[in-house]
């Protein structure tokens, strides 16, 4: 292990996504956006495992089927309580620092991803919860989210969470009373947060396999170089550029308001 803390990055996929079902599956340069993601998490120096957290639903099978074919850890429990779901993988992974990622952002870069558990890693005092962006605050592309928090936090979380986007998006309640925890906001020298990276729709799942194919048969390049491609092929840019990001508050009216409600 890389600390005395074990650090375990949860990527949370399932197939049922409304405006592009299934798309943690789809394919990207040769291989499903899951398979890209973890792989991409597992280049993040300070984590010492990656895990999936999918569904107990037979609709998330398929993710199951290809974590087991991967060898994945792989952790499956409550559909509509994602932040239940992270406690439970949490708990079965012994992990004592959770890094929350998602199976849409086939760009994520490890180095930021580091920078943002190095600043959770070397605070003092202790954070309670660190990211590179808030619901009002990014200057990093939407895609190349990392949140990190303690065990404790996340048990309290699940615990006293009672806001169906706080049990949806399973970090809000570490983030939306100013002084409930100690937490810490990573930010890019520039204010690059309107770019968006992530995959939610399929002008988005195109503009994603451009970047890829631009770089193939290369899959580890980095953010920074992203930066430099669409500065040199502006077009790219439009792609996806008239796509609407989901607010915080906008959750599955399935997911409950507390733990077992």
């Amino acid at each position: 292990m890389t600390s005395e803390r074990r650090v375990v990055a949860i990527v949370q996929a399932r197939m049922g996504s409304e405006r592009l079902p299934g798309k943690v599956l789809a394919e990207i340069a040769g291989a499903p956006m899951l398979a890209r993601v973890v792989e991409r998490a597992r280049r993040i120096a300070s984590v010492d495992d990656v895990a999936v957290a999918t569904s107990d639903q037979a609709t998330d099978d398929p993710i199951a089927a290809l974590g087991e074919a991967m060898g994945w850890p792989l952790v499956r429990g409550e559909a509509h309580d994602v932040l239940a779901r992270f406690c439970q993988a949490a708990s079965e992974l012994e992990a004592d620092v959770i890094v929350r990622l998602t199976g849409d952002c086939p760009l994520l870069d490890p180095s930021i991803s580091e920078a943002t558990i190095r600043l959770f890693q070397e605070a003092r005092p202790p954070l309670d919860f660190a990211a590179n962006r808030l619901p009002d605050h990014r200057t990093f592309p939407i895609g190349l989210d990392t949140e990190v928090c303690s065990r404790a936090a996340l048990e309290r979380a699940c615990r006293d969470a009672d806001q169906p986007h706080q049990r949806e998006h399973v970090m809000p309640y570490l983030y939306d009373e100013p002084g409930r925890f100690r937490i810490a906001l990573l930010d890019s020298e520039r204010d690059l947060g309107k770019l968006r990276w992530t995959v939610d729709t399929p002008e988005d799942l195109a503009f994603v396999r451009a970047v890829y194919a631009a770089f193939a048969p290369r899959t580890d390049f980095h953010w920074g170089q992203v930066l430099e491609l669409l500065d040199e092929q502006p077009a790219l840019r439009q792609i996806n550029a008239n796509v609407q990001h989901r607010a915080l508050n906008d959750v599955d009216p399935r997911t409950p308001t507390s733990r077992g409600s």
